[in-house]
């Protein structure tokens, strides 16, 4: 006979309601920085469950126009859980963090896809497409999802953390924020930015600290936006569950933090705000492999994918060249962002032609579990870079045919209530 004796169930460390406010919750935090404490300590081994808000923190609802994306206040992002510490982890050590299970909230079956301002966000093409906010909806039903905003296609998600990664020690928070400066002050007048620096408005860290050191982490900490040496925000959809990952330790405990849950995404993100952003609930366990900076050359995190993938053998491949086909012709040297820009352009025209509108293309190529991967970097001038999207995941033939395709209405997304996209 079963007995709850014998069925003790995996702590769960921080507890979150994705419906309220980030900033009116404890154990999360927006900024990275050493002196932010650990929410809670585990033993190496310890399984332990964490939740987590999405990305914005509750900014964005499940409705049909994208005016809460429009005015997304994008100095309160992201919302981390954590950090956790792992007892016995030391600088110069490496933090091996298997990700067990990544589930959304039973209670928010749904997440959203965004394209985000030109001037609030940007996004790949927030310039070619002098860019205005929309979204997609999308419900998350088991494995799959689908979208009121997107017909005519349902797919199975990665699911997999967008952001994840350790604390940074002092000194490299001071290299980070120096690069980093550096890199706006030479594009000062760039629309969207090239980088976010330390910002004390939105920055918040939800336990109760003295108020010299909420202070000091705000007018220091680092943004969480791009990925860095910890890990942070990489947004690769195969670190999924089943992943194991080996992240370099900068501080006693290694203080892992944790947020921006993705149910799918296509590589690249290219919207971004381009995954189905969910808030939800990760499981992990951990181990400490001692010395392991050394051992493995370890100057960013490595990472096993994970087991699980969605099964869709038969793709359409779109090449992208380093040449601006798309725009005034220019020619690159070498230049794979530019190629994957010209793959993912020819990809959104394609879907055009079969009745999807720009900005629904747009979001489903973010969305979607499309591969990218390089073909070559070797045949100069011109880098190719391929973009396959899986044909398993519409309802209608997307294959091209002789007599092209029939004209079909598959309306639009979720724009903003004036108008404008």
């Amino acid at each position: 006979m079963a007995t709850q004796a014998n069925s003790i169930p995996h702590p769960t460390l921080i507890k979150v309601d994705p419906f309220i406010p980030a900033d009116q919750q404890k154990g999360i935090h927006n900024r990275w920085h050493p002196d932010i404490p650990a929410i809670a300590t585990v033993k190496p081994g310890e399984t332990f469950k964490i939740e987590c808000v999405d990305w914005t923190g509750a900014q964005i609802g499940n409705n049909d126009n994208s005016d809460d994306v429009m005015n997304v206040d994008l100095t309160k992002v992201h919302n981390l859980s954590g950090p956790i510490a792992v007892e016995g982890a030391e600088p110069g050590d490496c933090l091996v963090v298997d990700i067990l299970d990544i589930t959304p909230f039973e209670k928010m079956p749904w997440g959203y896809t965004g394209i985000f301002e030109l001037e609030n966000g940007g996004g790949l093409f927030a310039r070619e497409f002098n860019s205005r906010a929309a979204k997609a909806i999308w419900d998350l039903n088991g494995i799959y999802a689908t979208s009121r905003h997107i017909p005519g296609v349902r797919f199975a998600g990665v699911t997999h953390p967008g952001l994840i990664g350790t604390a940074p020690s002092t000194e490299l928070l001071a290299t980070w924020n120096k690069r980093e400066g550096e890199l706006i002050a030479a594009h000062a007048d760039s629309i969207p930015p090239v980088a976010f620096p330390p910002e004390p408005k939105g920055a918040y860290v939800g336990q109760d600290l003295a108020p010299e050191v909420l202070e000091k982490i705000a007018k220091e900490g680092a943004r969480t936006i791009p990925g860095r040496e910890h890990g942070g925000n990489c947004d690769i959809k195969n670190l999924s569950k089943g992943s194991r990952c080996y992240f370099p330790v900068f501080i006693k405990g290694a203080n892992l933090s944790v947020g921006d849950l993705h149910f799918s995404q296509g590589d690249g993100e290219m919207s971004f705000c381009g995954a189905i952003e969910m808030a939800g609930i990760i499981t992990f366990s951990t181990s400490i492999i001692k010395g392991g900076i050394e051992k493995f050359a370890l100057k960013q995190p490595i990472f096993l994918p994970s087991p699980i993938d969605p099964m869709y053998s038969s793709k359409i491949i779109f090449e992208g060249l380093s040449v601006d086909i798309h725009g005034d012709g220019k020619q690159y040297n070498m230049d794979a962002s530019v190629a994957y820009k010209q793959a993912a352009l020819n990809a959104i025209a394609y879907l055009q032609k079969i009745g999807y509108t720009r900005e629904q293309a747009y979001l489903l190529l973010s969305a979607a579990p499309v591969e990218s991967h390089v073909g070559a970097l070797v045949d100069s001038p011109n880098a190719c870079v391929t973009l396959a999207i899986p044909t398993g995941i519409f309802d209608h033939n997307i294959l091209p045919n002789p007599d092209g395709f029939p004209k079909r209405n598959f309306g639009q997304c979720a724009i903003r209530s004036d108008g404008v996209v």
